[in-house]
């Protein structure tokens, strides 16, 4: 019997990493940036140890998890399996202020990490970044790190769509480092972070720590201010700034003083809201009515997996949306690097951003019931130790994304995965980001707190109740499925909702059903659409990209055309000059 054979897909990204000699060598948080900066990407050495047998040691390229074929390792390990990496390092001459910070983007799932020989912490869960104080351990000239990794796929953590065997909308698990790992030095009163909140006309800048007097110097549009103010809270009136959409992605950088330390960072002017026009909620972004047309995007990649080769990847895919007339993307199950969202904030695209699922999923309960219509008094017991992480991770998301203004939404359930307490969690976190629209129960299984009326249709004909008490969202539809031979991941099968053998019949399709199905909604007050999906991933192929992005099975033009005909039918009703 044959094997369904992978295909071992390279994205053109991979030639980056031939002209740089440290991947992913971009200033890691660009939203608290400083020039103390020392990147620890690149080769370790790697070995395993399973029960009592150790593997030879081997080059991995760090951040490319190990299962990937970017990380040179290219292998999936057992739930006992136990990850050793290991490097030297010495910093520049003058590099050490007065405290050295040693930080990791993410690993996957539980770690522990030594310098020179010392334990200096460790750390459970695998998407949040996190960081130790490492000055005690290290001595002049040369030293040394080590990072040991377990990852079970405990799904008491949050996992996204990790899992042993992939298959359909199941990816391959990673584990390990896989995201950057680096260096800063800062000094003894430094500032350890800035919360941005803006509206249409103001940001106030909110500043932890540092010295009592600090220095605002604002970078505006061709012009340098600067504000001198003490404490920890500036306030900047613009009321003729000039804001933030998809459409005119304008940020203003700014830079803080404190005694010794100085970090760089940006704001944008924007409000998300909901707003009334008549009897019909909808969206506003800026006090106008704005129609969200957007693509599922899952931030997999053939040949790094979580990662693309380098952030070249998030820019082409983000531009290639743009070009066929999107204006959002939904964040689907997985948090990215922070450069992932800078290069949003920057070229202009929305994020909707999804909460990571734990517990147990089951197709029976989450997908199939549902589907067929069933959508209501279905529970799951969840327990203590699953909710505390779930949630401890979403407020962690939070305070990574709260800079970012292109993060306009979150959606906390996933079509009851893992879904508990929803209007619960929706106050608690809505009471930590009051500013972003809350999708508490995306699909299905709606309970009685949400910002928005967010469903998935598939195999029906898009149907919803609109006007109804909420803005109306169709947060997932679509999933036509196209297979490109010679540019997808196995050999037989594929995964979608409809297939089509012909890319002009699969793109007719799509258009039939934004034309027949969509716009009338549009018409109505439906303000977000999000189509599955951006990219073909593994086995499924129902991407606008083949997963080595080499192709589009679109025409960018008609589908921007498409695009700008949904958002007129919207705008017909609910003109953009209403207040």
């Amino acid at each position: 019997m044959k094997t369904n054979r992978k295909t071992p897909l390279k994205t053109d990204f991979e030639c980056d990493l031939h002209r740089e000699k440290i991947p992913f060598s971009d200033y890691p948080r660009p939203s608290l940036k400083r020039s103390s900066y020392f990147c620890l990407n690149g080769e370790w050495d790697f070995w395993t140890k399973e029960k009592e047998t150790v593997s030879s040691r081997k080059k991995i390229l760090v951040p490319f998890p190990p299962e990937s074929r970017l990380s040179g390792i290219e292998k999936s390990f057992g739930k006992e399996t136990v990850l050793f990496y290991e490097r030297t390092f010495t910093l520049p001459e003058n590099f050490i202020n007065d405290r050295v910070f040693l930080h990791f983007g993410a690993v996957d799932q539980s770690s522990e990490v030594f310098i020179n020989g010392q334990k200096v912490g460790e750390n459970h869960g695998g998407y949040l970044p996190f960081f130790f104080d490492i000055t005690p351990y290290l001595k002049n000239g040369e030293n040394k790190i080590s990072v040991q990794v377990k990852d079970p796929l405990d799904r008491k953590f949050p996992y996204g769509k990790q899992t042993e065997k992939p298959s359909g909308m199941w990816y391959t698990s990673v584990s390990g480092i896989w995201q950057t790992v680096w260096l800063e030095s800062v000094p003894k009163n430094h500032i350890k972070n800035l919360k941005i909140v803006t509206t249409d006309k103001e940001a106030t800048i909110f500043v932890n720590g540092g010295e009592e007097k600090k220095k605002l110097i604002l970078h505006g549009f061709g012009s340098a201010t600067e504000y001198h103010f003490s404490g920890n809270c500036f306030k900047l009136s613009l009321p003729n700034g000039k804001m933030w959409s998809p459409e005119e992605p304008n940020l203003y950088s700014f830079s803080i003083l404190s005694g010794e330390d100085r970090v760089e960072s940006y704001f944008a002017l924007r409000k998300i809201s909901v707003e009334k026009i008549g009897e019909t909620p909808l969206l506003f972004l800026n006090g106008k009515p704005y129609y969200f047309h957007g693509v599922l995007d899952q931030g997999y990649f053939p040949d790094g997996i979580f990662l693309p080769a380098s952030s070249r990847g998030y820019r082409e895919d983000i531009l290639k949306m743009k070009k066929c007339g999107f204006n959002l993307l939904r964040k689907h199950i997985k948090l990215e690097p922070e450069i992932f969202y800078y290069e949003c904030d920057r070229l202009g695209i929305a994020i909707f951003q999804d909460m990571i699922n734990n517990g147990k999923y089951s197709f029976f309960r989450d997908t199939l019931l549902p589907t067929l219509g069933i959508k209501k008094g279905i529970r799951v017991k969840r327990t203590k130790e699953e909710k505390e992480e779930f949630l401890k991770t979403c407020i962690g998301i939070q305070k990574v994304l709260h800079n970012h203004p292109s993060v306009l939404y979150y959606t906390i359930f996933n079509e009851g995965w893992g879904q508990f307490d929803s209007d619960f969690c929706y106050d608690l976190l809505k009471k930590e980001d009051p500013s972003r629209i809350c999708d508490t129960t995306s699909g299905w299984f709606f309970e009685t707190k949400s910002d928005v009326d967010s469903h998935h249709i598939y195999f029906k004909k898009l149907k919803l109740p609109i006007p109804s008490e909420k803005p109306a969202v169709l947060s997932e539809f679509g999933g036509f499925s196209c297979k490109i031979k010679g540019h997808s991941f196995l050999d037989k099968g594929e995964y979608g909702y409809r297939f089509f053998k012909d890319k002009k019949e699969w793109a007719k399709a799509i258009e039939t059903l934004y034309e027949k199905e969509v716009l009338p909604l549009a018409e109505k007050g439906l303000c977000a659409t999000v189509l599955t999906q951006l990219s073909d991933v593994e086995e499924e192929t129902n991407g606008i990209l083949t997963y080595d992005r080499k192709i589009t099975k679109a025409e960018p033009e008609k589908f921007f055309s498409l695009a700008k005909k949904i958002k007129d039918a919207f705008y017909k009703n609910f003109p953009c000059d209403l207040k």
